[in-house]
């Protein structure tokens, strides 16, 4: 993977590009006249920005909408760095000013409806949009009602810091604020959920900036699942680098929270109740709200979808991608949101034009740094099969014996893996 720099887009040139493209929506337009088509995508993290450049680049006289209430993005790989104080928060964040200079029409608003009778979008302004094809990437919404206690308001207490930004301020300062030989409990919730190591690697860095700056500090992992990816290299890292600092109670331990109480900051599980010094709750997860709107949801709180063209089993012209999508053995990851980005996009430009779609073949890597200089890394090849992705012939993972270099040169590469694909989405 080539090496890429990307430099963070201010709020203000974000807020910019995002109203000159907005007027140009309503200007008229000799090539919108021209157009084979208007594709509305909904969504501008990884998933959707992707699909939506790589819409344009690959037929220009398509028209390309992207709705996205933020003006910044925040993004949530690295993040944990910057609860542990590694990072700051602004080389996390992008503005869509590129996509809109190469074509793409950033519409700064919510969506509030769908019609898919009338392949119509409502925006938050009263403005509804036709479409001829509709892509939805609108990532991950809590399931608070499986979680009793735990809603927005308990948020500001116990913070889950699972969509990046303010949360993930609020978990820092709390750390900061906590004293030494104080406890800090993480919440992990069952799968499916957004990035399923990632709460591994929040206990791996906080662990990190404890022994750094509250040696006599406790990280408690109350986990809702036995098993967890990578689970190996974690443990061989925490054993390595954290002695008996991280301490994690598995589901046949105990260790799911059923319920938890933020005026006391208390956390029930099955077995006990604990109440730490700083509590980061990681609720059950579904679907982004705007696709329950739009039909696109099942029981499951998923989006069931045609892993070749990724369009809705339950609505047809709407394809949905990223972490709102049931994809079967691929992660919830930027990485695979990405990919199924782009290979949504060749699939509705092939639709389009009366062509057969081609069988996408998906490749997702995820990076997990658990110290500075130490990461490790899991990739897999994804292809359909049936109704799902199952994972192909050709994955790798770090070696769990590997000596020290290999640790330091896979932190280093994913650094580099970060920096190319927000430069590839976003830059």
């Amino acid at each position: 993977m080539p090496l890429m720099t990307t430099r963070p887009v201010t709020r203000r040139n974000a807020v910019f590009g995002i109203t000159m493209a907005a007027a140009t929506l309503a200007r008229p337009s000799i090539l919108r006249a021209q157009s084979t088509g208007r594709v509305v995508v909904v969504g501008g993290g990884f998933g959707g920005a992707a699909c939506a450049r790589a819409l344009k680049r690959a037929q220009d006289n398509l028209q390309i909408i992207l709705i996205e209430p933020n003006a910044v993005f925040t993004s949530c790989p690295f993040s944990n760095e910057v609860i542990a104080g590694l990072r700051e928060i602004d080389v996390q964040q992008f503005g869509y000013g590129k996509l809109a200079a190469e074509g793409v029409t950033v519409v700064g608003q919510a969506v509030t409806a769908i019609e898919p009778e009338r392949r119509s979008v409502m925006t938050s302004d009263g403005v509804a949009l036709p479409y001829d094809r509709l892509v939805l990437s609108p990532g991950i919404d809590f399931h608070f009602e499986a979680l009793p206690g735990y809603d927005d308001a308990a948020s500001e207490k116990m913070p889950h810091a699972w969509k990046a930004g303010a949360q993930t301020l609020l978990l820092r300062r709390q750390l900061e604020a906590m004293e030494d030989g104080g406890m800090v409990a993480i919440a992990v919730p069952a799968n499916p959920s957004r990035c399923p190591p990632a709460p591994y690697e929040r206990a791996s860095l906080i662990a990190h900036y404890l022994k750094t700056k509250k040696p006599r500090s406790k990280v408690l992992v109350l986990d809702a699942k036995d098993n967890f990816s990578q689970q190996r290299l974690f443990e061989k890292a925490w054993k390595e680098l954290y002695g008996d600092m991280i301490e994690r109670i598995a589901l046949s331990q105990g260790g799911r929270v059923t319920s938890v109480d933020p005026v006391t900051k208390t956390i029930v599980t099955e077995f006990g109740n604990y109440t730490p010094d700083v509590a980061n709750v990681i609720p059950p997860q579904r679907a982004g709200r705007i696709a329950e709107i739009a039909g696109a949801t099942d029981a499951t709180g998923w989006c069931p979808i045609d892993p070749v063209t990724f369009e809705s089993k339950l609505v047809k012209n709407i394809h949905v991608i990223g972490d709102a999508s049931l994809g079967g053995g691929i992660p919830k990851s930027a990485s695979a949101a990405s990919a199924q980005g782009k290979a949504c996009a060749a699939a509705i430009v092939a639709l389009l034009a009366g062509r057969t779609p081609e069988t996408p073949r998906l490749t997702g890597v995820c990076y997990n740094t658990v110290a500075p200089g130490y990461g490790f890394s899991l990739a897999g090849n994804y292809q359909p099969r049936g109704d799902i992705f199952a994972e192909v012939e050709g994955g790798a993972t770090s070696p769990v014996d590997a000596p020290r270099e290999l640790r330091a040169r896979e932190a280093g590469e994913a650094e580099r893996w970060f920096q190319t694909i927000t430069a590839d989405t976003f830059g």
